[in-house]
């Protein structure tokens, strides 16, 4: 076996270092090295210090083709937890080298959520293969999750929960939390429950601690909560969460009966991917992930460049229709591109406001039209200032007053233009129930490209004359 020389920052092993040190790209070679070198036990040494996220950090910066030997040397140290942390592309490559008793062994340690989360993206005879492995109450459990819609609060919640009746006492309530030894260890709240397991209250573990044992818990919980319904989009659970300040919450069925809950530890990953989401979704780049696959990505950007190019055609035909107008003044030509990239941003500051709005229910029928005059009058202010602006640029660059006054209404025209179709584009979508975050930028850009083009050279055509 080869000696490994590690960096001097990590030669004293891992207890030694520094935390600012950790990750860096000295100790991600160092810990590569070990296990290249096939001592495993340096390599275990290095990482078994690090938190579970940043060990699944490491493998998200580890090269695709290394992170097999490096699952092999830590051995036991990825363990659910860390699964439970990586990116959804490194997880599936790495639950590719493990067998379905292997997957069911860190399936079974999570909790429900983080376990439907591995199990969910695995193709369907390995999934049929794994849940087999599983425990028949985990199984059970995860089926049903399995069966709600993806991206729905049923996928989302977990099923370890504390929940008592609600004719039990304070005391009674201590004696179950702690003479229970199955019970969950993660919880901050705990729910109040009738004779048909239907929610009537919470309460927080701080009032329970702090009466005295004979006590109804009746009269120490909050009848007041917030239900979140099971099959409920997990963005409008974010929104809950983020409106009324949770840090858990019931989730019911149906029928109304208490299934599970949400903790606000999840809602913070699912805050952080939809608004991630969104603005990927805008400029039309698929996932955004660097851990995606490259033939995925070429593939879903090839497909909205694809669909982009009709719209540039379109602008292409509208630039075709004054030909005559641009070969005996050449310099239209030079300035119509300035039009349209003017409205073209424009159109994307006021599309990305509206987008945000619509996704955290800023945005309603109830304060539309005040939405569509807000932007009007933004878009006419900047229109006025830019057209100002840009014409006195073109008088004293070029020294022609119609070209100049052409330029800067066009300008005005194609800010106004951009303005009202960032805002009614994506409201018009959302009414017809398509994801104005996918679609809308296509829109917008047409808009802002073929009138852009329109208006600066018909009136070019109308009032500027060749020199």
């Amino acid at each position: 076996m080869s000696e490994v020389e590690l960096p001097e920052a990590v030669a004293g092993g891992g207890d030694e270092l520094d935390e600012d040190d950790r990750l860096k790209p000295g100790f991600v070679r160092a810990v590569l090295d070990a296990v290249e070198a096939g001592d495993a036990i340096a390599a275990r040494g290095l990482v078994e210090p690090l938190h579970p996220a940043d060990i699944a950090d490491l493998f998200e910066l580890a090269p695709a083709d290394e992170r097999p030997a490096l699952a092999r040397a830590l051995g036991g140290l990825l363990d659910a937890d860390v699964f439970a942390e990586l990116n959804d592309y490194v997880r599936e490559d790495l639950i590719d080298e493990l067998s379905a008793t292997q997957v069911a062994d860190i399936a079974s340690e999570l909790d429900t959520d983080d376990a439907v989360a591995i199990i969910e993206d695995l193709e369907p005879d390995d999934q049929r293969e794994v849940l087999r492995a599983l425990a028949p109450d985990d199984r059970a459990a995860i089926e049903e999750a399995l069966g709600y819609p993806e991206e729905s609060a049923g996928r989302l919640m977990q099923r370890e929960l504390i929940a008592v009746p609600e004719h039990w006492t304070v005391g009674d309530t201590i004696d179950y939390l702690r003479g229970a030894d199955d019970l969950t260890t993660d919880f901050w709240e705990v729910f109040v429950v009738d004779e048909r397991h239907m929610p009537v209250g919470t309460c927080a573990l701080s009032w329970i601690l702090r009466r005295q044992r004979g006590v109804p818990i009746a009269e120490v919980m909050t009848r007041e909560q917030t239900l979140i319904p099971v099959d409920m989009d997990q963005e409008e659970v974010a929104l809950r969460f983020q409106k009324y300040a949770l840090i858990s919450a019931a989730v019911v069925d149906t029928d109304g009966r208490l299934v599970g809950m949400i903790t606000v530890d999840d809602i913070v990953h699912i805050i952080q991917a939809e608004a991630g989401e969104d603005t990927l979704r805008l400029a039309q780049a698929g996932d955004g992930d660097i851990n995606e696959p490259i033939g995925v990505t070429v593939r879903t950007r090839f497909l909205w460049l694809l669909i982009n190019l009709p719209t540039a055609m379109l602008a292409a035909v509208v630039v075709g229709l004054f030909d005559g107008e641009i070969a005996r003044f050449a310099l239209l030509a030079a300035l119509m591109g300035i039009v349209t990239g003017m409205g073209g941003n424009a159109g994307t500051q006021t599309l990305a406001v509206v987008v945000r709005a619509l996704a955290t229910n800023q945005l309603t029928n109830s304060n539309t039209w005040r939405m569509i005059v807000r932007e009007f009058r933004i878009a006419a202010a900047n229109g006025v200032m830019l057209g100002l602006f840009i014409g006195a640029g073109a008088f004293l660059l070029y020294h022609r007053a119609d070209l100049a006054i052409v330029f800067g209404i066009a300008i005005l025209i194609n800010n106004l233009i951009a303005g009202l179709s960032g805002v009614l584009v994506p409201v018009s979508l959302e009414r017809f129930g398509i994801d104005p975050a996918v679609s809308s930028a296509v829109f917008v850009t047409m808009m802002t490209d073929c009138m852009g083009f329109f208006c600066f050279l018909g009136l070019a055509a109308l009032f500027v004359r060749a020199a």
